[in-house]
């Protein structure tokens, strides 16, 4: 399936007098969601019209890819570079201005993702004074600095030292491997289910769906957080109701892979709603003793996968009452679309627990308070919680400790 994104329409406008010539070596380095991206741009000029070829590292990753349909008029500068990958275009369109020396640049990634990143010609020193390399701040940077509000604070302590540690002398639960047939996809799937100490037929447990971020797949929480440590340290001090987890793919295509890149995976995670719903979760109810109700099932997840539990949980409050986003990716619907205004009264009524969460140092934080702001204005109850870490796991281990300590209890009198 072609993934294609609208060329973008440039305005014709005169040359200025004395436009600088843009023909050169320029790099920029940034932090993105799938980790830090080192670019070499190679731009040629010609008149008005710009073209040239990018080449980028992505997690030791090398590709090269065309810049086309540009344009320099005056010292605003506007390009496209177009990516093949597995049988999909993308387009990333680029925008901006060239200021003392250095290329300011907005970067679209389709409807995804949007940075800004400062680019530096090489064949000068840039002239840019100290500390202007324009507003990134903390991984996954994008849409500008970090501006932190009187809201913006911790809602609990940190954990405490050792909380993600493996302990000696407690009960241990498991994790198994598991395939199931996705109609939706048309494939066979993988996701890693975690069974807590003393799992039993007899009894029926509630269900957390967990979801992991655009370079992951159904191991990335195991590896970066290890869940099952946190769960079985939680489940010794009696701090949590003993639960099933399940860790999914949220890449919702025959080859589930992320791949060398995999921004271009990221349509496949909208499609994750209909795997989830139609053929994930009947599965895990078929094939586990779980209560399979509304308010035995949970849905949270990092960063794209933050999204997606806003976006699925929010969507289907017949299906989750207990909804977590950790430092949502740009694929979260606005809030007016995540809860709109005429059905706020009905979410607040539906909702055990509402959770929102990201790190003070994290570029895109803008998203999450963008939500709670919202939810606030809407009087949708809910908890913001801001540590201070970054697009990280050290955040996101903070936030299941914390929300897997709030799901599943019972509604106090």
């Amino acid at each position: 399936m072609k993934f294609r994104t609208a060329l973008l329409t440039l305005a014709a406008f005169p040359l200025f007098a004395g436009a600088a010539d843009l023909t050169g070596t320029w790099k920029a380095e940034f932090e993105s969601q799938i980790g830090t991206q080192k670019y070499t741009y190679t731009l040629k000029q010609d008149g008005t019209n710009l073209t040239g070829k990018a080449a980028s590292v992505i997690n030791d990753e090398k590709r090269e890819s065309d810049l086309k349909e540009g344009s320099v008029v005056g010292d605003k500068v506007a390009f496209l570079e177009a990516l093949s990958f597995q049988g999909n275009d993308i387009a990333i369109h680029y925008t901006g201005t060239l200021v003392g020396g250095d290329l300011k640049l907005t970067r679209e990634v389709g409807t995804f993702a949007k940075e800004e990143i400062v680019a530096h010609r090489q064949a000068a020193p840039p002239l840019a004074a100290a500390g202007q390399r324009g507003g990134r701040g903390g991984r996954g940077g994008f849409g500008g600095p970090i501006e932190l509000g009187p809201d913006d604070k911790a809602a609990f302590p940190v954990p405490p030292e050792g909380f993600d540690k493996a302990r000696e002398g407690i009960a241990h639960g498991e994790l198994q491997m598991v395939e199931y047939e996705s109609k939706s996809v048309g494939s066979r799937r993988k996701a890693l289910v975690y069974t807590p100490p003393g799992y039993t037929t007899n009894q029926h447990y509630p269900v957390l769906y967990l979801l992991h971020g655009i370079g992951g797949d159904e191991e990335e929480w195991r590896k970066g957080g290890h869940p099952e440590i946190i769960l079985d340290n939680l489940l010794a001090e009696k701090k949590v109701v003993p639960m099933i987890v399940v860790m999914p793919n949220g890449r919702a295509q025959p080859d589930d892979r992320p791949g060398p890149n995999a921004m271009a995976t990221a349509p496949a995670f909208a499609k994750f709603e209909g795997d989830l719903l139609q053929d994930l979760i009947p599965f895990i109810q078929g094939k586990f003793s779980v209560t399979a109700d509304r308010t035995s099932r949970a849905l949270a997840g990092l960063s794209m996968g933050g999204g997606q539990s806003l976006n699925f949980g929010l969507g289907h409050l017949d299906t989750f009452a207990w909804i977590g986003g950790f430092s949502s990716a740009p694929n979260t619907k606005s809030p007016q679309e995540l809860v709109p205004a005429a059905n706020s009264a009905h979410a607040a009524e539906q909702l055990s627990l509402l959770y929102v969460s990201c790190g003070n140092k994290d570029g895109l934080i803008r998203i999450s308070q963008g939500v709670h702001k919202y939810l606030l204005e809407q009087k949708v109850p809910h908890i913001w919680h801001v540590d201070d870490h970054a697009h990280d796991f050290a955040h996101w281990k903070n936030s299941l400790f914390h929300f897997s300590q709030l799901i599943f209890q019972p509604k106090k009198a």
